[in-house]
Order: C-alpha cells, then sequence, then structure tokens
C-alpha cells in the first residue's frame, strides 16, 4: 500500500516538471517587411533596424495579405533574401 502515494507522487512531481518545462519554451512567429516569415523558439531581442515584427505562435496573415515561410535555425533574421546571424 505504501508503494502506491510513492508513485502518485511521483506522477505530481513528473507532470509538473513537464508542465513548467512547456510554458518556458517561447515559440513566436516572425516577419519582414518583404513579407517573409519563420519560427523562432526562443525569445530574441530584436533592435529596431532590423526591421522585423514578432508574431504571437498562433497568428496568421489576413485573406488579403501574402507572407511566404523561410525557415532557418539559429539566431537572426531574414534581410533582401540573405539570413543574416546575430
Amino acid at each position: 500500500m505504501k508503494t502506491a502515494p510513492k508513485l502518485a507522487a511521483a506522477a505530481v512531481l513528473g507532470l509538473s516538471a513537464a508542465t513548467m518545462g512547456a510554458s518556458a519554451a517561447s515559440a513566436a512567429i516572425v516577419c519582414n517587411a518583404d513579407h517573409q516569415c519563420w519560427h523562432v523558439h526562443h525569445h530574441y531581442s530584436y533592435r529596431p533596424e532590423y526591421g522585423v515584427v514578432v508574431h504571437r505562435d498562433n497568428w496568421r496573415w489576413g485573406p488579403r495579405e501574402h507572407y511566404t515561410w523561410r525557415e532557418h535555425a539559429g539566431r537572426g533574421y531574414w534581410r533582401n533574401g540573405v539570413w543574416v546571424r546575430f
């Protein structure tokens, strides 16, 4: 009988840790003036001169807007079709 409470406590602890880890992740969509967008999985500080807009991960463009997806790994942003690292 003593095993059941230990298993329950371990399950609660594991679930709590998983929840905290999931909320710590910060996904977003970033778009530039050329209407190119990409996903980021970490919060980066984009300077105003980069000319990008950060949206929530559930952001969608409107029916009369047209954007393209340009994914890239790492820190940076798209400018004139070139990935610029920072």
